[in-house]
Protein backbone atom coordinates (compact mmCIF):
# COMPACT_ATOMS: atom_id res chain seq x y z
CA UNK A 1 0.00 0.00 0.00
CA UNK A 2 1.07 3.57 -0.63
CA UNK A 3 2.04 5.62 2.41
CA UNK A 4 0.68 9.04 3.29
CA UNK A 5 1.37 11.37 6.20
CA UNK A 6 -1.75 12.25 8.14
CA UNK A 7 -1.46 15.50 10.08
CA UNK A 8 -3.94 16.77 12.63
CA UNK A 9 -4.74 20.30 13.82
CA UNK A 10 -6.91 19.49 16.83
CA UNK A 11 -7.81 22.94 18.19
CA UNK A 12 -10.33 25.08 16.32
CA UNK A 13 -10.01 28.76 15.38
CA UNK A 14 -10.98 31.26 18.07
CA UNK A 15 -13.47 32.94 15.73
CA UNK A 16 -15.72 30.04 14.76
CA UNK A 17 -18.80 28.66 16.43
CA UNK A 18 -17.71 25.37 17.93
CA UNK A 19 -19.60 22.21 18.85
CA UNK A 20 -19.94 21.19 22.47
CA UNK A 21 -16.99 19.44 24.06
CA UNK A 22 -14.13 21.22 22.28
CA UNK A 23 -10.95 20.84 24.37
CA UNK A 24 -8.43 23.57 25.29
CA UNK A 25 -6.52 22.72 28.47
CA UNK A 26 -3.05 21.12 28.12
CA UNK A 27 -4.30 17.80 29.51
CA UNK A 28 -7.34 17.78 27.22
CA UNK A 29 -5.43 18.78 24.07
CA UNK A 30 -2.65 16.28 24.80
CA UNK A 31 -5.13 13.46 25.38
CA UNK A 32 -6.80 14.31 22.07
CA UNK A 33 -3.46 14.35 20.23
CA UNK A 34 -2.54 10.97 21.70
CA UNK A 35 -5.90 9.59 20.56
CA UNK A 36 -5.21 10.96 17.06
CA UNK A 37 -1.76 9.34 17.07
CA UNK A 38 -3.30 5.98 17.95
CA UNK A 39 -5.64 6.34 14.97
CA UNK A 40 -2.76 7.07 12.56
CA UNK A 41 -1.78 10.75 12.76
CA UNK A 42 1.99 11.23 12.42
CA UNK A 43 2.20 15.02 12.88
CA UNK A 44 0.31 17.53 15.02
CA UNK A 45 -0.06 21.25 14.27
CA UNK A 46 -0.42 23.42 17.38
CA UNK A 47 -0.77 27.13 18.04
CA UNK A 48 0.41 28.60 21.33
CA UNK A 49 -2.86 29.04 23.23
CA UNK A 50 -3.94 29.38 26.82
CA UNK A 51 -6.34 26.97 28.52
CA UNK A 52 -9.34 28.87 27.12
CA UNK A 53 -8.15 28.61 23.52
CA UNK A 54 -6.91 32.18 23.19
CA UNK A 55 -3.66 32.80 21.31
CA UNK A 56 -0.86 33.93 23.62
CA UNK A 57 2.90 34.45 23.68
CA UNK A 58 3.14 32.73 27.07
CA UNK A 59 4.60 29.24 26.55
CA UNK A 60 3.44 27.72 29.85
CA UNK A 61 0.37 25.93 28.48
CA UNK A 62 2.11 25.00 25.21
CA UNK A 63 5.10 23.49 27.06
CA UNK A 64 2.83 21.47 29.35
CA UNK A 65 0.89 20.22 26.33
CA UNK A 66 4.12 19.07 24.65
CA UNK A 67 5.30 17.43 27.89
CA UNK A 68 2.15 15.35 27.99
CA UNK A 69 2.22 14.50 24.27
CA UNK A 70 5.87 13.49 24.27
CA UNK A 71 5.34 11.30 27.33
CA UNK A 72 2.94 9.18 25.29
CA UNK A 73 3.91 9.47 21.61
CA UNK A 74 6.70 10.23 19.16
CA UNK A 75 4.28 12.13 16.88
CA UNK A 76 5.99 15.01 15.00
CA UNK A 77 5.45 18.34 16.75
CA UNK A 78 4.69 21.28 14.46
CA UNK A 79 4.41 24.82 15.81
CA UNK A 80 2.51 27.63 14.14
CA UNK A 81 3.83 31.04 13.11
CA UNK A 82 0.32 32.06 12.11
CA UNK A 83 -1.95 34.11 14.26
CA UNK A 84 -3.91 37.28 14.62
CA UNK A 85 -2.63 40.58 13.27
CA UNK A 86 -2.23 42.09 16.75
CA UNK A 87 0.73 39.84 17.58
CA UNK A 88 4.31 40.93 16.90
CA UNK A 89 6.69 38.93 14.68
CA UNK A 90 8.34 37.55 17.82
CA UNK A 91 5.01 36.60 19.36
CA UNK A 92 3.88 34.82 16.23
CA UNK A 93 6.95 32.55 16.23
CA UNK A 94 7.17 31.97 19.99
CA UNK A 95 6.53 28.24 19.47
CA UNK A 96 10.04 27.99 18.01
CA UNK A 97 11.43 28.70 21.47
CA UNK A 98 10.43 25.22 22.65
CA UNK A 99 13.25 22.90 21.51
CA UNK A 100 10.85 20.00 20.97
CA UNK A 101 9.20 21.74 18.00
CA UNK A 102 10.50 20.00 14.87
CA UNK A 103 8.49 21.62 12.07
CA UNK A 104 6.83 25.04 11.82
CA UNK A 105 4.36 26.60 9.42
CA UNK A 106 5.89 29.38 7.28
CA UNK A 107 3.14 31.39 5.57
CA UNK A 108 4.48 32.46 2.19
CA UNK A 109 2.42 35.60 1.64
CA UNK A 110 -0.64 37.64 2.50
CA UNK A 111 -4.17 36.60 1.62
CA UNK A 112 -7.75 37.82 2.00
CA UNK A 113 -9.39 36.13 4.98
CA UNK A 114 -13.07 36.70 5.64
CA UNK A 115 -13.45 40.51 5.73
CA UNK A 116 -9.79 41.26 6.43
CA UNK A 117 -6.26 40.46 5.27
CA UNK A 118 -3.96 37.82 6.71
CA UNK A 119 -0.68 39.75 6.59
CA UNK A 120 2.62 37.99 5.89
CA UNK A 121 4.98 40.41 4.13
CA UNK A 122 8.24 39.29 2.53
CA UNK A 123 10.31 40.92 5.32
CA UNK A 124 8.11 39.03 7.84
CA UNK A 125 8.72 35.77 5.98
CA UNK A 126 12.47 36.36 5.97
CA UNK A 127 12.38 37.01 9.72
CA UNK A 128 10.56 33.75 10.49
CA UNK A 129 12.64 31.71 8.02
CA UNK A 130 15.87 32.98 9.60
CA UNK A 131 14.54 32.14 13.06
CA UNK A 132 13.75 28.59 11.87
CA UNK A 133 17.32 28.22 10.64
CA UNK A 134 18.58 29.44 14.01
CA UNK A 135 16.36 26.99 15.91
CA UNK A 136 17.00 24.09 13.47
CA UNK A 137 13.28 23.79 12.71
CA UNK A 138 12.05 22.60 9.31
CA UNK A 139 9.63 24.98 7.56
CA UNK A 140 6.37 23.76 6.10
CA UNK A 141 5.64 26.26 3.31
CA UNK A 142 2.03 27.40 3.49
CA UNK A 143 0.67 28.38 0.06
CA UNK A 144 -2.57 30.36 -0.28
CA UNK A 145 -2.22 31.26 -3.98
CA UNK A 146 0.00 30.53 -6.97
CA UNK A 147 2.31 33.54 -6.59
CA UNK A 148 3.51 32.29 -3.22
CA UNK A 149 5.35 29.43 -4.89
CA UNK A 150 7.53 32.04 -6.60
CA UNK A 151 8.21 33.58 -3.18
CA UNK A 152 9.60 30.22 -2.05
CA UNK A 153 11.94 30.20 -5.06
CA UNK A 154 12.99 33.75 -4.19
CA UNK A 155 13.90 33.09 -0.56
CA UNK A 156 15.59 29.85 -1.59
CA UNK A 157 17.88 32.00 -3.72
CA UNK A 158 18.60 34.03 -0.58
CA UNK A 159 19.56 30.90 1.35
CA UNK A 160 16.57 30.96 3.69
CA UNK A 161 14.95 27.65 2.70
CA UNK A 162 16.51 24.52 1.30
CA UNK A 163 15.17 21.50 -0.60
CA UNK A 164 13.49 19.16 -0.24
CA UNK A 165 10.67 21.70 0.05
CA UNK A 166 7.60 20.75 2.09
CA UNK A 167 4.70 22.66 0.52
CA UNK A 168 1.24 22.80 2.04
CA UNK A 169 -1.61 24.12 -0.11
CA UNK A 170 -4.15 26.03 2.01
CA UNK A 171 -7.50 26.20 0.23
CA UNK A 172 -11.03 27.10 1.22
CA UNK A 173 -10.43 30.09 3.48
CA UNK A 174 -13.28 32.56 3.10
CA UNK A 175 -12.55 35.11 0.32
CA UNK A 176 -9.23 33.43 -0.52
CA UNK A 177 -8.57 30.66 -3.06
CA UNK A 178 -11.51 28.27 -3.24
CA UNK A 179 -11.07 24.61 -2.43
CA UNK A 180 -11.51 23.03 -5.87
CA UNK A 181 -9.72 20.19 -7.71
CA UNK A 182 -8.84 22.66 -10.49
CA UNK A 183 -6.97 24.97 -8.10
CA UNK A 184 -5.28 22.02 -6.46
CA UNK A 185 -4.07 20.70 -9.81
CA UNK A 186 -2.70 24.09 -10.93
CA UNK A 187 -0.76 24.53 -7.70
CA UNK A 188 0.67 21.03 -7.99
CA UNK A 189 1.81 21.73 -11.56
CA UNK A 190 3.73 24.85 -10.47
CA UNK A 191 5.92 23.16 -7.86
CA UNK A 192 9.70 23.39 -8.28
CA UNK A 193 11.77 20.18 -8.43
CA UNK A 194 12.62 18.36 -5.19
CA UNK A 195 9.29 19.17 -3.57
CA UNK A 196 6.58 17.26 -1.80
CA UNK A 197 3.21 18.67 -0.87
CA UNK A 198 0.12 18.41 1.23
CA UNK A 199 -3.32 19.93 1.62
CA UNK A 200 -5.27 21.88 4.22
CA UNK A 201 -8.95 22.28 3.32
CA UNK A 202 -10.33 24.98 5.58
CA UNK A 203 -14.03 24.73 6.34
CA UNK A 204 -14.27 21.29 4.79
CA UNK A 205 -17.68 19.63 4.68
CA UNK A 206 -16.37 16.21 3.64
CA UNK A 207 -13.12 14.43 2.73
CA UNK A 208 -13.50 14.56 -1.05
CA UNK A 209 -10.71 17.08 -1.76
CA UNK A 210 -8.33 15.33 0.64
CA UNK A 211 -8.92 12.08 -1.24
CA UNK A 212 -8.37 13.89 -4.56
CA UNK A 213 -5.08 15.24 -3.20
CA UNK A 214 -3.94 11.77 -2.19
CA UNK A 215 -4.73 10.49 -5.68
CA UNK A 216 -2.81 13.42 -7.22
CA UNK A 217 0.32 12.54 -5.26
CA UNK A 218 0.08 14.48 -2.00
CA UNK A 219 2.45 13.27 0.69
CA UNK A 220 0.35 14.85 3.47
CA UNK A 221 -3.32 15.46 4.20
CA UNK A 222 -4.60 17.21 7.32
CA UNK A 223 -7.76 17.04 9.38
CA UNK A 224 -8.80 18.44 12.73
CA UNK A 225 -11.15 20.96 14.28
CA UNK A 226 -8.93 23.82 13.08
CA UNK A 227 -9.95 22.89 9.52
CA UNK A 228 -13.50 21.64 9.96
CA UNK A 229 -15.81 19.46 12.02
CA UNK A 230 -17.38 17.38 9.21
CA UNK A 231 -16.29 14.04 7.78
CA UNK A 232 -19.17 13.97 5.30
CA UNK A 233 -22.03 16.28 4.44
CA UNK A 234 -24.09 16.86 7.55
CA UNK A 235 -22.01 14.53 9.76
CA UNK A 236 -20.09 16.25 12.58
CA UNK A 237 -17.26 14.36 14.24
CA UNK A 238 -17.27 13.98 18.01
CA UNK A 239 -13.53 14.62 18.16
CA UNK A 240 -10.46 15.19 15.96
CA UNK A 241 -9.53 11.56 16.58
CA UNK A 242 -12.78 10.50 14.91
CA UNK A 243 -11.82 12.58 11.86
CA UNK A 244 -8.45 10.82 11.71
CA UNK A 245 -10.06 7.41 12.13
CA UNK A 246 -12.56 7.98 9.34
CA UNK A 247 -9.93 9.43 6.98
CA UNK A 248 -7.62 6.45 7.57
CA UNK A 249 -10.49 4.07 6.78
CA UNK A 250 -11.41 5.94 3.59
CA UNK A 251 -7.80 6.11 2.40
CA UNK A 252 -7.34 2.38 3.05
CA UNK A 253 -10.16 1.65 0.61
CA UNK A 254 -8.15 3.22 -2.21
CA UNK A 255 -4.80 1.69 -1.29
CA UNK A 256 -3.21 4.07 1.21
CA UNK A 257 -2.00 3.55 4.75
CA UNK A 258 -0.76 6.17 7.20
CA UNK A 259 2.93 6.79 7.72
CA UNK A 260 4.34 6.17 11.15
CA UNK A 261 6.05 9.16 12.79
CA UNK A 262 9.39 7.51 11.95
CA UNK A 263 8.45 7.21 8.27
CA UNK A 264 7.18 10.81 8.27
CA UNK A 265 10.49 12.02 9.75
CA UNK A 266 12.32 10.23 6.94
CA UNK A 267 10.13 12.02 4.36
CA UNK A 268 10.83 15.40 5.98
CA UNK A 269 14.51 14.72 6.77
CA UNK A 270 13.99 15.17 10.50
CA UNK A 271 16.14 13.72 13.27
CA UNK A 272 14.53 11.32 15.77
CA UNK A 273 13.02 13.14 18.76
CA UNK A 274 15.32 13.64 21.74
Amino acid sequence: MRKILIAVAPVCHETVEVPAGVKYTPAEVADEVLACARQGAAMVHLHVRDDRGRQTSDLRWFAETLDRIRAGSDIILQGSTGGVAGLSLEERCVSLNDPRVEVASLNMGSANMREGVYINTLPDIRFWAARMIEKKVTPELEIFDLSMIDSVVKIHGEGLVQPPFAFNFCLGFENALRATPEHLFRLRQALPPDSHWGLVHDGMKDFSLLIAAACLGASTVRVGFEDGFFYQEGKIARSPAELVEKLVDLLARIGFEPMTPSEARSLMHLAPPA
